[in-house]
């Protein structure tokens, strides 16, 4: 068994977990979601708690098993606590504005960046404009959030200037000065 999946799954209060043929749903005080379930994995509700299990020892079976309870898991806690992800932008002149519902950027190009920001997701500028914050009850949302914005202008590994996460250490390289 895996050790990951035979855990079982807390559900705190004020969280509804019900289970709907190929898909688990969650409902909680910061939102909704639904994880689909493969074949060959089943997941009940009693006592409180989640249990998943599988049907076999089938090698696809023992990889989907512990990746399901993992995803159900992350989906109770999103609609719990919820998920953060922190962003740092360096560079002079560099920073991030709200306006309405998009964040307008200002990276060294010739014209500011806007970007939309997606359903169920949050996004926070700090007061100096150099710090945003990402929060969602989706996991894999905050993280795909995250992720595109730090490629608008990903941290050079000459100057150190761009959006980095938040404890992201870049490792400069020298420049060719340095080189002789």
């Amino acid at each position: 068994m895996s050790r990951i999946g035979r855990k079982p799954i807390v559900i705190a209060k004020g969280v509804a977990v019900s289970v709907d043929g190929g898909a688990v749903a969650v409902n909680g005080p910061k939102g909704k979601l639904q994880v689909r379930v493969p074949e060959g994995i089943a997941v009940r509700v009693e006592d409180g708690s989640v249990l998943v299990q599988r049907s076999t020892d089938a090698p696809r079976e023992r990889a989907l098993h512990g990746l399901v309870r993992s995803l159900v898991a992350n989906a109770v806690a999103g609609v719990t606590e919820g998920f953060t992800k922190e962003l740092e932008i360096h560079g002079i002149g560099y920073k991030a504005q709200k306006e309405g519902s998009d964040v307008v950027f200002s990276l060294g190009f010739s014209h500011p960046v806007r970007y939309a920001v997606p359903a169920g997701i949050e996004i926070t500028v700090d007061a100096k404009q150099t710090r945003l914050a990402i929060k969602g009850a989706d996991k894999q949302a905050v993280g795909q959030v995250a992720a595109e914005l730090r490629s608008l202008r990903p941290p050079d590994v000459y100057k150190g200037k761009g959006i980095r996460y938040t404890g992201e250490t870049v490792r400069k390289k020298v420049g060719k000065a340095g080189a002789k």
